[in-house]
């Protein structure tokens, strides 16, 4: 069976590094699919036709809307087998047990999504839900990126603990780490009251857009499923 994860490479990741890691746990390493699958699956993206557009969302705090296209993976969605293979890897219990040997949980459940930011759009700075202990976000943007375009996962650095739902702008930071992300990049992260992260306002072509897969990495508490449920919100748990 054809493999795209490299797990002994993820394996390799130290726990006692990556959890002392500052400003918030975090690893943006280089190479986690094998040799010729990020080519495979940056080719047999989910064509845009399948995305739903989410701008002007209202965000927490009077955050600016994080507009882009989003997908989100079920079971049935029309992707290419190569898709559907990378992601039940990702649906092992040997990916599972790595994430909770990194974050120190218990138990993790998963979600699956593809966003695409168009030019001129970005992401501000945010801590993601409660109920999310990080996300491990998958990059592939076109070979032919440029650097000067941006699309960098931002890191921010501070002295000042923000209320979740504030809006600082990126000024307001002391620093910033840049998380590389052109070619067969990730990044995993581990979320909390510091894990403030964003996305500078991209700079390329009308035709490319910035192209991520974000495995959510969320609590198993039965709380928030009966929450979607009461407000009618579906999600798919793997």
């Amino acid at each position: 069976m054809k493999a795209y994860f490299d797990f002994d490479r993820f394996e390799a990741i130290d726990e006692v590094a990556f959890s002392g890691q500052k400003p918030f746990p975090f690893v943006n390493p280089a190479g986690l699919l094998v040799p010729g699958a990020w080519e495979e699956l940056e080719d047999e993206l989910p064509p845009i036709e399948l995305f739903e557009e989410k701008f002007g969302k209202k965000r927490p705090g009077g955050q600016m809307p994080h507009d882009r296209y989003s997908l989100e993976y079920t079971d049935g969605l029309t992707v290419s087998p190569s898709w559907h293979a990378f992601i039940n890897e990702l649906r092992s219990d040997r990916y599972r047990d790595n994430v909770k040997r990194l974050l120190g949980v218990r138990d993790v459940e998963f979600r699956f999504h593809w966003h695409y930011t168009p030019t001129a759009r970005g992401v501000s700075p945010h801590i993601d839900q409660l109920r999310e202990f990080g996300s491990h976000i998958f990059y592939f943007n076109a070979p032919d990126w440029q650097e000067s375009w941006g699309g960098n996962t931002l890191i921010f650095e501070s002295d000042q603990m923000f209320a979740r739902t504030s809006a600082p702008a990126m000024e307001d930071f002391q620093g910033v780490i840049e998380a590389e992300c052109a070619g067969n990049r990730s990044l995993l992260f581990q979320g909390g009251t510091r894990s403030w992260h964003g996305v500078r306002a991209i700079d390329c072509p009308p035709d490319h857009m910035r192209r991520v897969f974000i495995v959510v990495l969320n609590t198993t508490s039965l709380f928030w499923r009966v929450r979607d449920w009461i407000i009618g919100k579906k999600i798919e748990h793997y």
